[in-house]
Protein backbone atom coordinates (compact mmCIF):
# COMPACT_ATOMS: atom_id res chain seq x y z
CA UNK A 1 0.00 0.00 0.00
CA UNK A 2 2.65 2.53 0.97
CA UNK A 3 4.82 1.73 -2.02
CA UNK A 4 1.91 2.37 -4.37
CA UNK A 5 1.11 5.67 -2.67
CA UNK A 6 4.77 6.67 -2.85
CA UNK A 7 4.80 5.84 -6.56
CA UNK A 8 1.81 8.10 -7.10
CA UNK A 9 3.60 10.91 -5.31
CA UNK A 10 6.51 10.56 -7.72
CA UNK A 11 4.43 11.52 -10.73
CA UNK A 12 2.24 14.07 -8.96
CA UNK A 13 4.99 16.39 -7.74
CA UNK A 14 4.74 18.61 -10.81
CA UNK A 15 3.64 22.04 -9.55
CA UNK A 16 0.68 23.42 -11.43
CA UNK A 17 0.62 27.21 -11.32
CA UNK A 18 -0.99 28.00 -14.69
CA UNK A 19 0.87 30.64 -16.66
CA UNK A 20 -2.36 31.90 -18.18
CA UNK A 21 -3.84 33.05 -14.89
CA UNK A 22 -4.05 36.84 -14.56
CA UNK A 23 -1.84 38.60 -12.03
CA UNK A 24 -1.49 42.33 -11.48
CA UNK A 25 1.49 42.68 -13.82
CA UNK A 26 -0.48 41.11 -16.67
CA UNK A 27 -3.35 43.62 -16.58
CA UNK A 28 -2.18 46.78 -18.30
CA UNK A 29 -3.68 50.16 -19.05
CA UNK A 30 -2.91 51.84 -22.31
CA UNK A 31 -3.67 55.11 -24.08
CA UNK A 32 -4.50 53.24 -27.28
CA UNK A 33 -6.08 49.86 -27.89
CA UNK A 34 -5.87 48.73 -31.49
CA UNK A 35 -9.36 48.15 -32.82
CA UNK A 36 -9.75 45.29 -35.26
CA UNK A 37 -13.19 44.27 -36.37
CA UNK A 38 -13.47 40.49 -36.14
CA UNK A 39 -16.08 38.41 -37.92
CA UNK A 40 -18.94 37.50 -35.58
CA UNK A 41 -20.50 34.07 -35.54
CA UNK A 42 -24.22 34.30 -36.18
CA UNK A 43 -26.24 33.46 -33.08
CA UNK A 44 -27.81 30.00 -33.50
CA UNK A 45 -31.57 29.64 -33.12
CA UNK A 46 -31.25 26.67 -30.81
CA UNK A 47 -29.06 25.28 -28.08
CA UNK A 48 -27.43 26.66 -24.97
CA UNK A 49 -25.78 29.50 -26.89
CA UNK A 50 -29.17 31.21 -26.99
CA UNK A 51 -29.44 31.36 -23.17
CA UNK A 52 -27.13 34.38 -22.68
CA UNK A 53 -29.24 37.42 -21.84
CA UNK A 54 -32.43 35.42 -21.24
CA UNK A 55 -34.24 35.62 -17.91
CA UNK A 56 -34.40 32.98 -15.18
CA UNK A 57 -37.94 32.00 -16.16
CA UNK A 58 -36.68 31.00 -19.60
CA UNK A 59 -34.02 28.78 -18.02
CA UNK A 60 -36.63 26.99 -15.90
CA UNK A 61 -38.88 26.61 -18.92
CA UNK A 62 -36.08 24.95 -20.89
CA UNK A 63 -34.23 23.00 -18.19
CA UNK A 64 -36.58 22.83 -15.21
CA UNK A 65 -35.68 23.53 -11.59
CA UNK A 66 -31.94 23.38 -10.86
CA UNK A 67 -30.61 20.56 -8.71
CA UNK A 68 -28.96 23.20 -6.53
CA UNK A 69 -27.80 26.82 -6.64
CA UNK A 70 -24.16 27.62 -5.87
CA UNK A 71 -22.83 31.16 -5.37
CA UNK A 72 -19.85 32.35 -7.41
CA UNK A 73 -17.13 34.93 -6.90
CA UNK A 74 -18.28 36.97 -9.90
CA UNK A 75 -21.65 38.47 -8.88
CA UNK A 76 -23.81 35.65 -10.23
CA UNK A 77 -25.18 32.35 -8.92
CA UNK A 78 -24.62 29.03 -10.63
CA UNK A 79 -27.78 27.04 -11.31
CA UNK A 80 -26.61 23.42 -11.50
CA UNK A 81 -28.21 20.92 -13.88
CA UNK A 82 -27.07 17.28 -13.96
CA UNK A 83 -28.72 15.18 -16.65
CA UNK A 84 -27.16 11.82 -15.84
CA UNK A 85 -23.58 11.36 -16.99
CA UNK A 86 -24.01 12.67 -20.51
CA UNK A 87 -25.16 16.23 -19.84
CA UNK A 88 -23.95 18.68 -17.20
CA UNK A 89 -24.77 22.40 -17.26
CA UNK A 90 -23.98 25.35 -14.99
CA UNK A 91 -26.06 28.44 -15.72
CA UNK A 92 -24.78 31.71 -14.22
CA UNK A 93 -27.61 34.09 -13.30
CA UNK A 94 -27.24 37.69 -12.09
CA UNK A 95 -30.12 40.14 -11.62
CA UNK A 96 -32.48 37.51 -13.04
CA UNK A 97 -30.51 37.27 -16.32
CA UNK A 98 -28.18 34.60 -17.73
CA UNK A 99 -24.68 36.09 -17.90
CA UNK A 100 -22.65 32.90 -18.39
CA UNK A 101 -23.09 29.18 -18.95
CA UNK A 102 -20.73 26.20 -18.76
CA UNK A 103 -21.60 22.90 -20.45
CA UNK A 104 -19.93 19.50 -20.76
CA UNK A 105 -21.18 16.07 -21.83
CA UNK A 106 -21.88 14.28 -25.08
CA UNK A 107 -25.57 15.26 -25.15
CA UNK A 108 -25.34 19.02 -24.51
CA UNK A 109 -26.43 21.20 -27.42
CA UNK A 110 -23.74 23.86 -27.78
CA UNK A 111 -24.38 24.76 -31.43
CA UNK A 112 -22.38 25.95 -33.38
CA UNK A 113 -19.87 23.80 -31.51
CA UNK A 114 -20.01 20.16 -30.47
CA UNK A 115 -18.44 18.25 -27.60
CA UNK A 116 -15.93 15.80 -29.06
CA UNK A 117 -15.51 17.82 -32.26
CA UNK A 118 -12.02 17.54 -33.72
CA UNK A 119 -9.86 20.63 -33.24
CA UNK A 120 -9.00 20.77 -36.94
CA UNK A 121 -12.70 20.98 -37.79
CA UNK A 122 -13.19 23.73 -35.22
CA UNK A 123 -10.40 25.82 -36.69
CA UNK A 124 -11.63 25.18 -40.23
CA UNK A 125 -15.15 26.41 -39.41
CA UNK A 126 -14.43 29.24 -36.92
CA UNK A 127 -12.33 32.39 -37.03
CA UNK A 128 -9.86 31.96 -34.15
CA UNK A 129 -7.88 35.11 -33.33
CA UNK A 130 -5.12 35.84 -30.80
CA UNK A 131 -6.50 39.31 -29.92
CA UNK A 132 -10.14 39.88 -28.99
CA UNK A 133 -11.45 43.42 -28.50
CA UNK A 134 -14.42 44.00 -26.21
CA UNK A 135 -16.35 47.27 -26.01
CA UNK A 136 -18.34 47.80 -22.83
CA UNK A 137 -19.90 50.98 -21.38
CA UNK A 138 -17.53 53.27 -23.27
CA UNK A 139 -14.42 51.32 -22.25
CA UNK A 140 -12.21 49.23 -24.53
CA UNK A 141 -10.64 45.94 -23.46
CA UNK A 142 -8.29 43.72 -25.45
CA UNK A 143 -7.74 40.12 -24.45
CA UNK A 144 -4.42 38.81 -25.74
CA UNK A 145 -4.34 35.03 -26.10
CA UNK A 146 -1.03 33.19 -25.85
CA UNK A 147 -0.15 30.22 -28.03
CA UNK A 148 -1.11 27.95 -25.14
CA UNK A 149 -4.48 29.73 -24.86
CA UNK A 150 -5.13 29.17 -28.56
CA UNK A 151 -4.35 25.47 -28.14
CA UNK A 152 -6.43 24.94 -25.00
CA UNK A 153 -9.03 27.71 -24.56
CA UNK A 154 -9.60 29.91 -27.63
CA UNK A 155 -12.15 32.70 -27.42
CA UNK A 156 -14.64 33.60 -30.15
CA UNK A 157 -17.39 36.20 -30.41
CA UNK A 158 -20.98 35.13 -31.01
CA UNK A 159 -23.18 38.15 -31.58
CA UNK A 160 -22.70 40.37 -28.53
CA UNK A 161 -21.48 37.51 -26.29
CA UNK A 162 -18.44 35.22 -26.28
CA UNK A 163 -17.57 31.54 -26.21
CA UNK A 164 -14.53 30.18 -24.39
CA UNK A 165 -13.93 26.80 -26.01
CA UNK A 166 -12.02 24.37 -23.80
CA UNK A 167 -9.94 21.92 -25.84
CA UNK A 168 -8.51 18.57 -24.79
CA UNK A 169 -5.03 18.91 -26.25
CA UNK A 170 -4.25 15.21 -25.76
CA UNK A 171 -7.33 13.98 -27.64
CA UNK A 172 -7.45 16.96 -29.98
CA UNK A 173 -11.17 17.52 -29.35
CA UNK A 174 -13.58 20.04 -27.83
CA UNK A 175 -13.90 19.20 -24.12
CA UNK A 176 -16.46 21.78 -22.97
CA UNK A 177 -17.57 25.35 -23.55
CA UNK A 178 -18.29 28.45 -21.51
CA UNK A 179 -20.62 31.11 -22.95
CA UNK A 180 -20.29 34.52 -21.32
CA UNK A 181 -21.44 38.12 -21.72
CA UNK A 182 -18.98 41.01 -22.00
CA UNK A 183 -19.27 42.26 -18.41
CA UNK A 184 -18.64 38.84 -16.87
CA UNK A 185 -15.76 38.09 -19.24
CA UNK A 186 -14.05 41.34 -18.18
CA UNK A 187 -14.56 40.58 -14.49
CA UNK A 188 -13.10 37.07 -14.81
CA UNK A 189 -10.09 38.07 -16.94
CA UNK A 190 -9.23 34.57 -18.21
CA UNK A 191 -6.52 35.95 -20.53
CA UNK A 192 -3.91 38.70 -20.49
CA UNK A 193 -5.75 41.99 -20.62
CA UNK A 194 -4.97 45.46 -21.94
CA UNK A 195 -7.66 48.08 -21.34
CA UNK A 196 -8.52 51.72 -21.92
CA UNK A 197 -10.92 53.18 -19.38
CA UNK A 198 -12.22 51.55 -16.22
CA UNK A 199 -11.33 48.00 -15.14
CA UNK A 200 -14.41 46.10 -14.00
CA UNK A 201 -14.01 43.98 -10.89
CA UNK A 202 -16.30 41.62 -9.00
CA UNK A 203 -17.85 42.74 -5.72
CA UNK A 204 -15.97 42.00 -2.46
CA UNK A 205 -16.79 38.67 -0.79
CA UNK A 206 -17.25 38.21 2.95
CA UNK A 207 -16.10 35.11 4.84
CA UNK A 208 -19.51 33.46 4.92
CA UNK A 209 -20.00 33.76 1.16
CA UNK A 210 -16.42 32.63 0.49
CA UNK A 211 -17.13 29.44 2.42
CA UNK A 212 -20.32 28.83 0.43
CA UNK A 213 -18.48 29.43 -2.86
CA UNK A 214 -15.76 26.93 -1.90
CA UNK A 215 -18.34 24.32 -0.92
CA UNK A 216 -20.14 24.72 -4.23
CA UNK A 217 -16.91 24.54 -6.22
CA UNK A 218 -15.96 21.29 -4.46
CA UNK A 219 -19.23 19.72 -5.65
CA UNK A 220 -18.77 21.12 -9.15
CA UNK A 221 -15.26 19.66 -9.37
CA UNK A 222 -16.65 16.29 -8.31
CA UNK A 223 -19.41 16.46 -10.93
CA UNK A 224 -17.13 17.58 -13.76
CA UNK A 225 -14.53 14.95 -12.82
CA UNK A 226 -17.11 12.24 -13.38
CA UNK A 227 -18.22 13.77 -16.68
CA UNK A 228 -14.61 13.63 -17.90
CA UNK A 229 -14.10 10.08 -16.68
CA UNK A 230 -17.27 8.79 -18.34
CA UNK A 231 -16.24 10.48 -21.60
CA UNK A 232 -13.07 8.39 -21.45
CA UNK A 233 -15.02 5.17 -20.77
CA UNK A 234 -14.19 5.02 -17.07
CA UNK A 235 -16.49 4.38 -14.13
CA UNK A 236 -17.71 7.41 -12.22
CA UNK A 237 -16.37 7.99 -8.71
CA UNK A 238 -18.29 8.12 -5.45
CA UNK A 239 -18.02 11.06 -3.06
CA UNK A 240 -16.10 10.27 0.13
CA UNK A 241 -16.70 12.70 2.98
CA UNK A 242 -13.65 11.82 5.09
CA UNK A 243 -11.39 12.13 2.08
CA UNK A 244 -12.96 15.50 1.30
CA UNK A 245 -12.12 16.71 4.79
CA UNK A 246 -8.49 15.71 4.22
CA UNK A 247 -8.48 17.51 0.85
CA UNK A 248 -9.98 20.67 2.33
CA UNK A 249 -7.44 20.68 5.16
CA UNK A 250 -4.63 20.53 2.60
CA UNK A 251 -6.05 23.45 0.59
CA UNK A 252 -6.31 25.49 3.79
CA UNK A 253 -2.75 24.52 4.73
CA UNK A 254 -1.38 25.53 1.31
CA UNK A 255 -3.12 28.92 1.55
CA UNK A 256 -2.00 29.64 5.11
CA UNK A 257 1.58 28.41 4.65
CA UNK A 258 1.90 29.82 1.11
CA UNK A 259 3.56 26.51 0.25
CA UNK A 260 2.17 24.98 -2.96
CA UNK A 261 3.14 21.35 -2.56
CA UNK A 262 1.91 17.79 -2.08
CA UNK A 263 4.07 17.70 1.06
CA UNK A 264 2.91 19.71 4.07
CA UNK A 265 5.49 20.78 6.65
CA UNK A 266 2.77 20.47 9.27
CA UNK A 267 0.78 17.44 8.07
CA UNK A 268 3.19 15.44 5.94
CA UNK A 269 2.62 13.44 2.77
CA UNK A 270 -0.73 12.39 1.33
CA UNK A 271 -0.44 9.02 3.06
CA UNK A 272 0.17 10.75 6.41
CA UNK A 273 -2.83 13.02 5.94
CA UNK A 274 -5.16 10.19 4.92
CA UNK A 275 -4.06 8.11 7.89
CA UNK A 276 -4.64 11.02 10.29
CA UNK A 277 -8.09 11.50 8.72
CA UNK A 278 -8.91 7.80 9.30
CA UNK A 279 -9.34 7.19 5.58
CA UNK A 280 -8.85 3.52 4.72
CA UNK A 281 -7.75 2.86 1.16
CA UNK A 282 -5.76 0.58 -1.11
CA UNK A 283 -4.50 3.19 -3.58
CA UNK A 284 -4.40 6.99 -3.41
CA UNK A 285 -3.46 9.98 -5.55
CA UNK A 286 -3.71 13.75 -5.40
CA UNK A 287 -4.13 16.73 -7.73
CA UNK A 288 -3.57 20.30 -6.55
CA UNK A 289 -3.88 23.69 -8.24
CA UNK A 290 -4.03 27.37 -7.32
CA UNK A 291 -5.33 30.68 -8.67
CA UNK A 292 -7.84 29.36 -11.17
CA UNK A 293 -11.03 31.40 -11.52
CA UNK A 294 -13.44 28.59 -10.69
CA UNK A 295 -14.22 24.87 -10.88
CA UNK A 296 -14.66 24.57 -14.68
CA UNK A 297 -11.37 26.39 -15.27
CA UNK A 298 -9.34 24.25 -12.88
CA UNK A 299 -10.86 21.01 -14.21
CA UNK A 300 -9.92 21.84 -17.80
CA UNK A 301 -6.45 22.80 -16.56
CA UNK A 302 -5.96 19.44 -14.84
CA UNK A 303 -7.20 17.61 -17.92
CA UNK A 304 -4.51 19.27 -20.04
CA UNK A 305 -1.63 18.51 -17.66
CA UNK A 306 -0.15 15.04 -18.28
CA UNK A 307 0.44 13.98 -14.67
CA UNK A 308 -2.81 15.42 -13.35
CA UNK A 309 -4.72 13.88 -16.24
CA UNK A 310 -3.26 10.46 -15.43
CA UNK A 311 -4.59 10.76 -11.90
CA UNK A 312 -7.99 12.11 -12.94
CA UNK A 313 -8.41 9.32 -15.50
CA UNK A 314 -6.97 6.47 -13.42
CA UNK A 315 -9.48 3.62 -13.72
CA UNK A 316 -8.44 2.03 -10.42
CA UNK A 317 -9.81 4.81 -8.22
CA UNK A 318 -13.30 4.36 -6.79
CA UNK A 319 -13.85 7.44 -4.59
CA UNK A 320 -13.01 11.13 -4.63
CA UNK A 321 -12.76 13.87 -2.04
CA UNK A 322 -12.44 17.54 -2.99
CA UNK A 323 -11.48 20.57 -0.92
CA UNK A 324 -11.40 24.22 -2.09
CA UNK A 325 -10.19 27.21 -0.09
CA UNK A 326 -9.24 30.70 -1.28
CA UNK A 327 -8.46 29.63 -4.86
CA UNK A 328 -6.49 26.60 -3.66
CA UNK A 329 -7.83 23.31 -4.99
CA UNK A 330 -7.17 19.73 -3.86
CA UNK A 331 -8.50 16.46 -5.26
CA UNK A 332 -7.80 13.31 -3.26
CA UNK A 333 -8.54 10.06 -5.12
CA UNK A 334 -8.67 6.70 -3.35
CA UNK A 335 -9.40 3.08 -4.15
CA UNK A 336 -11.31 1.34 -1.42
CA UNK A 337 -11.01 -2.35 -0.71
Amino acid sequence: MLSIVFYLHLYLLEDFFPSEQIVASQVKTTTEVEKKELPKIEIPREGLTTFIGKDAAYVEEQLGKPERIDPSAYDYDWWIYKKGLSEYIQVGIANNKVVTLYAIGQDVNITPFKIGEKVENLYANQSIESNINVEYQGNTYRFELTEDDLNTQPLVQIGSSYAQIFLDKFDGTVSSVRFVDAETLIKQQPYELVYLGELLEASPIDAEKAKAISSGESKQIFDISNMMRVRHNLKSLEWDEKTSEVALAHSVDMFESQEFSHTSKKNGELSDRLEAGEVFYQLAGENIAANYADAPAVMEGWLNSKSHRETLLNGEFTHLGVGVYQLHYTQNFIQKW
